[in-house]
């Protein structure tokens, strides 16, 4: 080998960048124990909540050190800080946290840039592209422009002045434009609002106080990803993303104003009882009011109104006080069928003349009450505010007069005199001013001590510390051009994800000392060269890991020790061609180079597939999917980087420099398969026969039980819940389907764990669904649960559910999981399409591909129908979601891996001796059988690890790869290699090469 030197060299130094990236994370979590013992020590575990305390007091010990040096390398110095921000990042799976995507609404900012139209064609045309987005994959504005032009049918216009032609827009669209004109310009104003979103939430993010959070566009639908490891408090994120920040100041009326209008409703509402009711309920939706979106989970059927006396005051439980801004207080549980009320078209008929235009708005929910204020607010023709938020150019946290938490905020120059006259007015008139945060009421203060001057201002209530930090933030940070809608969510509980480290740990222990071992026993002295190289290839894959920033995952620890099998596989190919030079008889060294040279080939082509393979996964996964191809796509270049020159540098040092015999064998595997001679063509018929059942069977099975599709591609709501005792899944399952209507419960790992998965409202998204159907499972089981288990220690993400309660919630809605479902299968055709071409570049001739494909289609088939055929039985999860996706991609790579180190074979020996009947064909198969046989061994052994060991959500992820090692080790032999033969022999290739 030349450059041994500069080899030499270069490995020295990537070894110790690697473990200097690594360092940093051995000192981040040498912190972080520390951390936690000062906690220990300060807190005893009999207080009350001793888990909240205790948290709380490791991270103040964390804020105290963050700007301390704690690591100094002599020529440099870090801060807690900074060697946090290097440290190897931990994916959710493995730190606990919450993982959304946020769907920015296109149609809200289409109505924003036609100024809220009124124009009939624009808004059906909305209504239509709602419902065509519900079952179609395109992009929410080409459904708009097919539906508007449907509807317009040329009469109307884009660039009506009454759409997209207006004031808002008048500098780039005009009314003479052409909608072909006008398209592009929509188009990059939408983009530019998502872009606009985008930044917004991500200043949001950088101030909720997380380490390693991580925002990004995904596309250009408008889907936004966030992932905030370590993030506990599942409201708090939710708000915190979704919340617009519309912020309104308008006028209110005060309680005596409205009293006689509320007694005339009240009146009414009595004589309709019973008869117009039900009339009524249909046109509810048409005459909503701003009210809904606050209620958007109240339904029409709440308006239950015939048993009441007095259907409007029974539901009040105080009055508003004269003078008063508060109009009525509610209990929270009556506000939906308080508000459906209002809106009865004969109810508001009954405005007179100083009320035409009132709003009505809630107050902010309380916290310890179940009590809710109403809000009067002076509206007006056009809709629109006294003052926007837009003129708010700073906000922070503070405390009002009284010493509580609130949130001061500083406007413009046009904010401070429109401010002044509207505080002016107030004082003069003794109103009061409502501040209105998305539809909600924080206060509305009145004015007393005349205008304020100066654009100050002031949100007080009942906050937390941490809410008004929080809401000034999100004030500071801007409004959201559009709504943001969760439609996918994944809340992982901290105990959880310590839980999946030691497991994920355990695995990859254990599958390396098993490795290490079995290269000792095979390979004797030269499998302790392989194992120097293999240690030395998992250091630089963290240390890859840790200096791109990249976030580890449980599946990406699945693939790191994936990535074992295919060192040692690259080591097995090397070694058996040393071994077959040296019985040619060659001399020690030029078997060596020589075997090194013959592998050279082989190795490149397997890992390239492999590698094709794991790119198509990284490109159209998300997620924990793309943490797991990023691992194996490091894992395949440290591999051959470790395998051909380290392993060499290795070898060659004994041989050459320490003048010793190295062996590639023991006693024991010295004449393992060396005399070996099976006639593999002669049984292909037996094993085309063997296999069209077993694919006969597959499909049978695929078109007769199906599979059991995940959530990932159905859409939905699954919870991973965690009991004291263990319980039974059936009864369960019957408990919750009276209740959901329809449910799947089952035993997920121990016996006290459950997944329970539902479709309950899976077209809503809010995030009040979210909670209703949480609170439904947690009345639901009350029973099973330790008493006095509160519906906070219930809740995902909960401090104290360290042992019982909701430990996982994934949330997918039936949009984004279409999307993912066609991204699956692009993944799989486009992983079999590339790797055909590649194959027919390398082999020269299609048959060998075809040979290929063919192998690859027999092996994923049958991996489906086992999974079809023994979902219902087998006592671990078998849905088919993302991580199934990857462990097909997977078996597809490594069923090339094998079959082109056979093809190599074939193509090598032929090309020497020719076809001789199919004698060489033969004689490549069985020179490869000892390679075919210890690799898929070896990757048998290391799945088998991760399956017993490596946590409950692989061992589906697992079994599937197990299936399709067996079974891709088999087709390469058996399938793959006869097609190849007979679609040679059929076209005369055979006969050619003879003569």
């Amino acid at each position: 080998m030349q450059n041994k030197g500069l080899i030499r060299l270069f490995a020295i130094l990537f070894g110790i960048v690697s473990i200097y990236q690594l360092s940093f994370t051995f000192v981040a979590n040498k912190v972080e124990g520390e951390a936690e013992t000062y906690a220990l020590n300060k807190i005893s575990d009999a207080e009350d909540d001793y888990v909240a305390k205790r948290e709380a007091v490791e991270s103040r010990y964390l804020d105290s050190v963050a700007n301390e040096e704690v690591y100094n390398l002599g020529f440099s110095s870090f801060t807690f800080d900074e060697v946090r921000e290097k440290e190897l990042n931990k994916g959710l799976d493995l730190k606990g946290g919450i993982n959304v995507i946020l769907q920015i609404s296109v149609r809200d900012i289409l109505k924003g840039l036609a100024n809220n139209s009124k124009d009939p064609v624009f808004n059906k045309a909305l209504a239509q592209a709602d419902e065509a987005s519900k079952n179609s994959q395109d992009d929410y504005i080409d459904l708009f422009y097919q539906e508007f032009e449907k509807i317009s049918a040329g009469t109307t216009k884009l660039a009506s002045p009454d759409i997209f032609a207006n004031k808002l827009l008048s500098e780039e669209i005009n009314f003479q434009m052409t909608d072909d004109e006008v398209k592009p310009v929509i188009s990059r104003k939408i983009d530019e609002s998502i872009v606009s979103a985008f930044e917004v939430l991500r200043k949001r993010i950088d101030k909720f106080g997380v380490t390693q959070p991580n925002i990004q566009r995904l596309g250009t639908s408008g889907r936004i990803l966030v992932e905030l490891p370590g993030a506990k408090d599942v409201n708090r994120v939710k708000n915190l993303l979704q919340s617009t920040a519309q912020l309104e100041f308008w006028e209110t009326y005060k309680a005596d104003q409205v009293a006689p209008y509320l007694v005339s409703a009240n009146n009414t509402l009595q004589d309709i009882v019973g008869t117009d009711a039900k009339e009524e309920k249909d046109t509810i939706e048409e005459t909503a009011s701003e009210i809904d979106s606050l209620l958007s989970d109240a339904t029409q059927d709440s308006i239950d109104i015939a048993s009441q006396v007095n259907p409007l005051f029974d539901l009040i439980v105080s009055g508003g006080a004269q003078g008063s801004p508060v109009i009525a207080t509610v209990a929270t549980k009556d506000t939906a069928q308080f508000s459906s009320y209002l809106r009865l078209s004969q109810v508001k008929q009954l405005l007179p003349a100083n009320l035409q235009h009132v709003k009505f708005a809630w107050g902010i929910p309380p916290k310890d009450s179940q009590l809710i204020d109403l809000y009067a607010l002076k509206g007006n023709r056009e809709n629109v505010p006294n003052m926007s938020g837009d003129v708010i150019t700073d906000a922070a946290q503070s405390y009002d007069i009284a010493g509580r938490p609130a949130v001061s905020m500083q406007m413009n120059s046009r904010g401070a005199k429109i401010w002044e006259e509207l505080t002016g007015k107030a004082f003069r008139e003794q109103g009061n001013i409502a501040i209105v945060l998305d539809n909600i009421v924080y206060s509305a203060p009145g004015v007393s001590k005349g205008a304020i001057s100066g654009g100050n201002s002031e949100i007080s209530g009942d906050f937390t510390l941490e809410e008004a930090d929080d809401l000034a933030n999100v004030l500071r940070a801007g409004k959201l051009p559009a709504s943001a809608d969760i439609i996918q969510s994944e809340v992982v509980g901290p105990s959880l994800g310590q839980e999946a480290i030691d497991s994920g740990m355990m695995s990859f222990i254990i599958a390396m000392i098993l490795v290490l071992i079995w290269m000792i026993f095979y390979y004797g002295k030269a499998g302790v060269f392989a194992d120097i190289a293999l240690v030395f290839n998992i250091v630089l894959i963290f240390g890859v890991l840790a200096g791109l920033g990249a976030v580890l995952t449980l599946p990406g620890i699945a693939g790191i020790v994936l990535t074992i099998g295919m060192s040692v596989d690259a080591n097995v190919l090397i070694f058996e061609r040393i071994k077959e030079e040296v019985l040619k008889g060659k001399g020690k060294k030029q078997a060596i180079a020589d075997g090194f040279k013959h592998a050279l080939s082989s190795i490149l082509d397997a890992n390239i597939t492999t590698g094709l393979t794991a790119l198509i996964l990284f490109v159209f996964g998300t997620g924990p999917i793309q943490g797991f191809a990023t691992t194996l796509l490091i894992g395949i270049v440290t591999s051959l980087f470790t395998a051909i020159f380290i392993t060499r540098l290795l070898v060659e040092w004994y041989v050459e420099k320490r003048g010793r015999n190295l062996n590639f064998f023991t006693a024991l595997t010295k004449n393992f398969l060396a005399n070996i001679n099976i006639d593999f063509l002669s049984k292909r018929k037996i094993a085309f026969i063997v296999s069209g059942a077993a694919l006969i069977i597959s499909l049978g099975s695929l078109f007769t039980l199906s599979l059991n599709q995940g959530v990932d591609f159905v859409g939905g709501r699954s919870y991973q819940i965690r009991f004291e005792d263990p319980v039974n899944p059936t009864e369960i399952d019957t408990e919750l389907d009276a209740v959901f209507g329809s449910t799947e419960v089952k035993t997920f790992g121990a016996a006290n764990q459950i997944k329970v998965t539902t479709k309950y409202k899976v077209d809503e998204e809010s995030t009040e669904v979210d909670e209703e159907i949480q609170q439904m499972l947690y009345e639901s089981l009350q029973k099973y649960l330790p008493a006095g288990t509160t519906l906070e220690q219930f809740m995902p993400g909960s401090e104290d559910a360290e042992e019982i309660g909701i430990q996982k919630t994934f949330k997918v809605s039936p949009t984004i999981a279409d999307d993912i479902k066609k991204n699956s299968i692009w993944a799989i055709l486009g992983s079999l399409a590339v790797v055909f071409l590649y194959i027919l570049l390398r082999f020269r001739k299609w048959q060998f591909s075809l040979g290929a494909v063919s192998a690859v289609f027999h092996d994923v088939l049958i991996v489906l129908g086992i999974f079809s055929l023994t979902s219902s039985i087998m006592p671990f999860n078998m849905e088919i979601d993302q991580a199934f996706i990857a462990a097909i991609l997977t078996v597809i790579g490594y069923s090339l891996n094998d079959t082109v180190i056979v093809f190599d074979r074939i193509r090598e020996v032929i090309k020497e001796k020719g076809w001789r009947g199919g004698d060489n064909v033969n004689e490549a198969l069985n020179s490869t059988l000892s390679r075919t046989l210890n690799t898929s061994l070896t990757t048998i052994v290391v799945l088998l690890t991760i399956f017993i060991f490596g946590g409950e959500s692989l061992r589906g992820f697992m079994f599937a790869m197990i299936v399709g090692v067996v079974v891709g080790t088999y087709s390469s032999l058996f399938i793959a290699t006869p097609i190849m033969f007979d679609t040679l022999k059929n076209r005369g290739e055979k006969k050619k090469e003879e003569e």
